[in-house]
Formats: C-alpha cells, sequence, structure tokens
C-alpha cells in the first residue's frame, strides 16, 4: 500500500491540527481502525484559506501551459500508482479492488481532460452595434474556493473539481470526506509532487464540518463553492453562500428511474441494470433507484434480474473474487435495511437478498424487490445501497408521469429498441442526464450534474471548466 499520509496539507506543508486533534479512518469491511488523521478546527481552516489567498494572484498569472504540464504530469503518477491507490481506496471505504482500481483510472483521466482544457480558455474581440466601440472579453479564474467532496468516489470527486480549478488558476481548499480523507491526502502528495506551487491546494481534513466550512463561506475571500453531497446539506450550504454571494456549483442527491419498455432487449436491460444498480454497491449518486419495467415483461426481467444479483459475491474488497463490498459504515447500513423492512411490510416480494448478514463489517447482500408499492419509503429517498426496488408500468405517459414526480432529477435510464421512443421518452424525463440503453453515464469527457434539486452547474467535459472562469468585458472607443 502506498505511504498512508495523515497531516493537513497547507501551503504546501504537512502539518498537525492546531489543537493536535485526531480522527479515526476505519475500515467498513472489519469495524476496526486503520489509522488516525488530523482532525482540522476553524484555526486550521483559516490558515489554508489564508494559504490559498497568498497563493491566488501569482497562480492565476501562471502560464496556461505551465498548468497544463503539472495536471499531465499528475496524471501520469497516478496511473503509475494505480494498484496502491486502489488498495488505499478500498480499505477506508470497501469498493471491490477491481472497482477502486476502474475509479483510478476515472480519476486520472479528469486531469489529462482538463490539462488539455487549461490550454484552451478564451476570450474574444468585437465590434459593438453602434460600429465607434469595441468589446473585448477576457476570461479569469473566479479566486480561491472551497471544495467540498463525498466518500462514496473519494478519489474520482477530487479529481473532478481539482482538475478545473488548476486549469483555470484558481487555488483551493478541499475538504474531504472524514469517513475516506486518505485518498484525498493521497492526491495532494501527488500533486506536489508533480509541481503544483504551494498554497495553490490546501487539504483539510476534519469531522467538524459546520466549524471548518461556515467561516469561509461567510468570510468574504472564498469566491467559489463547489459541493458534492447530499441534497439537504447542499440547502445549508446556499444558505451560508448567500451573505456574500459565493458563486456556486452542486451535484446534489438523486432517485434515478431506470425504465424498461416492452420492445427492450431484455439482456441489454439486465446487463444495464447490474451497471446502474450495483456500481459501488449501489452508492452512487447515479445508481438506479426506482425500477419501472413494462406490466408485460416485469416477472421476467425481475427473474433475470434477481439470478444476476444472487451470484454476486459479497465479502471484503481485498478478497479475490468478490463483486459486492460493504456499505460505508453501519448508519448506512441501517438505512438500506429500514427502507427495505419499510417496503417488504407494504406488500413487497423479496425475490433475493433482503437478510443482513451476521459477522463483523457492514455487508448487506444485492437484494431485488417486486411489487413494490408506489407508497414505500424507497420511492422517495436515495436508497445507497445494493436494493433494485421493481415497479410495473402499462404505458409511456404514465410511466413518465411517475418517473418525475419527484424533487431530484440528476439522471434517468431508458431501455427500448425504438429511436422515436427512446429520444421522446429522454427528451420527457427532467433530469439532467440521461442513459439509454446503457446503464453507465459517467465519462470525463461529458457535463455531469442534474436539474430540479439535484444540483447547480455542471462538471467534466468542455463547461466545466467554465464554473471556475469569469468574464470580464472592456469597452474600447475607437475614435
Amino acid at each position: 500500500m502506498t505511504e498512508v499520509l495523515n497531516q493537513l496539507f497547507i501551503g504546501g506543508a504537512w502539518v498537525d491540527a492546531a489543537d493536535g486533534a485526531t480522527m479515526p479512518v476505519d475500515d467498513p469491511a472489519t469495524g476496526e481502525i486503520l489509522c488516525h488523521v488530523a482532525d482540522a478546527g476553524p484555526k486550521d481552516a483559516r490558515l489554508a484559506e489564508e494559504a490559498a489567498v497568498q497563493a491566488q494572484a501569482e497562480w492565476a498569472r501562471t502560464a496556461p501551459r505551465a498548468r497544463s504540464e503539472i495536471l499531465r504530469r499528475a496524471h501520469e503518477l497516478i496511473l503509475e500508482r494505480t494498484d496502491e491507490l486502489a488498495h488505499l481506496m478500498t480499505s477506508e471505504m470497501g469498493k471491490p479492488l477491481a472497482e477502486a482500481r476502474g475509479e483510478v483510472a476515472y480519476a486520472a483521466e479528469f486531469f489529462r481532460w482538463f490539462s488539455e482544457e487549461a490550454v484552451r480558455i478564451d476570450g474574444g474581440y468585437g465590434t459593438l452595434p453602434d460600429g465607434r466601440n469595441r468589446m473585448l472579453l477576457s476570461r479569469r479564474p473566479v479566486g480561491p474556493c472551497l471544495l467540498i467532496t463525498p466518500w462514496n468516489f473519494p478519489l474520482a470527486m477530487g479529481t473532478r473539481k481539482i482538475g478545473p480549478a488548476i486549469a483555470a488558476g484558481c487555488t483551493m481548499v478541499l475538504k474531504p470526506a472524514p469517513q475516506t480523507p486518505l485518498s484525498s491526502l493521497a492526491l495532494a502528495g501527488i500533486l506536489k509532487e508533480a509541481g503544483l506551487p504551494d498554497g495553490v491546494l490546501n487539504v483539510v481534513t476534519t469531522s467538524r464540518a459546520g466549524e471548518v466550512c461556515e467561516p469561509l463561506l461567510r468570510g468574504g475571500r472564498i469566491r467559489k463553492l463547489s459541493f458534492t453531497g447530499s441534497t439537504g446539506v447542499g440547502r445549508i450550504l446556499l444558505a451560508q453562500c448567500a451573505d456574500t454571494v459565493v458563486r456556486t456549483s452542486m451535484e446534489l442527491g438523486g432517485n434515478a428511474p431506470f425504465i424498461v419498455f416492452d420492445d427492450a432487449d431484455l439482456d441489454v436491460a439486465v446487463d444495464g441494470a447490474m451497471v446502474a444498480k450495483m456500481r459501488n454497491m449501489g452508492e452512487a449518486c447515479t445508481a438506479a433507484n426506482r425500477f419501472f419495467v413494462h406490466r408485460s415483461i416485469a416477472e421476467e426481467f425481475g427473474r433475470r434480474l434477481a439470478e444476476r444479483m444472487g451470484a454476486l459475491v459479497v465479502g471484503p474488497g481485498t478478497r479475490d473474487g468478490v463483486d459486492v463490498g460493504p456499505l460505508i459504515d453501519r448508519t448506512g447500513r441501517g438505512k438500506v435495511e429500514e427502507l427495505v423492512t419499510d417496503a417488504v411490510e407494504r406488500g413487497a416480494r423479496v425475490l433475493v437478498g433482503g437478510r443482513t448478514p451476521e459477522g463483523p463489517g457492514c455487508f448487506y447482500p444485492p437484494t431485488v424487490l417486486t411489487d413494490v408499492s408506489p407508497e414505500s419509503r424507497l420511492m422517495d429517498t436515495e436508497i445507497f445501497g445494493p436494493v433494485a426496488a421493481i415497479l410495473t408500468f402499462d404505458d409511456e405517459d404514465e410511466v413518465l408521469r411517475r418517473a418525475n414526480d419527484t424533487p431530484w432529477g440528476l439522471v434517468g435510464y431508458v431501455f427500448t429498441q425504438g429511436l422515436d421512443r427512446g429520444l421522446r421518452v429522454s427528451e420527457g424525463l427532467e433530469v439532467g442526464m440521461v442513459g439509454l440503453n446503457t446503464g453507465l453515464v459517467s465519462n470525463p469527457a461529458a457535463p455531469f450534474g442534474g436539474v430540479k434539486q439535484s444540483g447547480l452547474g455542471r462538471e467534466g467535459g468542455r463547461v466545466g471548466i467554465e464554473e471556475f472562469l469569469e468574464y470580464q468585458y472592456v469597452a474600447v472607443p475607437v475614435r
């Protein structure tokens, strides 16, 4: 395993928390403590902010090519250390090593993508309508940023935010989730090795998120917040950003519909369901949450999906042959247990899974429920676990209405062999992303984000860097 870094990273130096506090990092497969890391408080947050503010002007003047080369070197270093980073990630959050290796590659690709975008920041020049004045447009970094990342994709969510910030010329304070600080600290070490100047990236690990983040958002020197997490926390952060009008981008919760029409290729649909549901043990905001299957094929779809889910091997992610690792913690597993129990009490049938295994760790078996009542709590609650809840429908208008009957709108999945229907339903879904005959939508080259209460702004793709840039317009009279 790669060297475990356990201090705060501020101003290019590794330091302990000012008050000496530490917090444990648990292994969700065993419940045992892996290590302790520094637990930052408000004083540490102010020091990190100061380092970012002091570095901003010089970093903004850095040549785009220089920023690009740093990202490119970091991309290469991440790939060189794939196995080390994968083991670190599996240890702190549980996903099987094969998935962790996939995330390392995914994470590295954000750095490569934004290394290419760094040198393509453009502006403009034009004649204004009066013919006597000219318009000069330039793009400038928004300024020091606060980046808050979740625990479910600890490396990729870091690179997805850090990459465009570096490319745009912004400095940063990164606060990773307390459950998974090790991947972020390792990433900071890689960027330092790649040549990132001191103070451009500062990492504060903490169990006291409110004490650390709120003063930064209300203080007036942080000019951008990029947050990935729950809608509830997102609302709180938006309120904290209001006083100083901090620019925000937010990727919040999801409640993804997975729609299978009667003309769908069932082999393709079941393959898609396995990806959309079981990626990261179902602990993904893009995970399929509500399976709407046409009544005529619902029984066959449920049978096939249950066979595939039941064949998955559950166990510690470091063990060979394991397909499904533990959930992040006992709180997360308890939520899944409660949602399944509620659905069963309302009439759902369990085709496979549904019972918590005995023994250590936070494991929960892949579960398929059918005959699910629309009144079940899991219909309007993000499951964040390996549970597929199947409901039936009869026609297109009905399923669109039910799929859109949610305050969230991150992603939806549509399976049909009809191109007209596929495009029509995709356009009718109130979501930011659609998987049409595929269960995977995430790609560094594509804009990631949702509508309604699933967020603001987009990450990745050509638009990802826009979140970290401002326009400046200069009026030039021509006499």
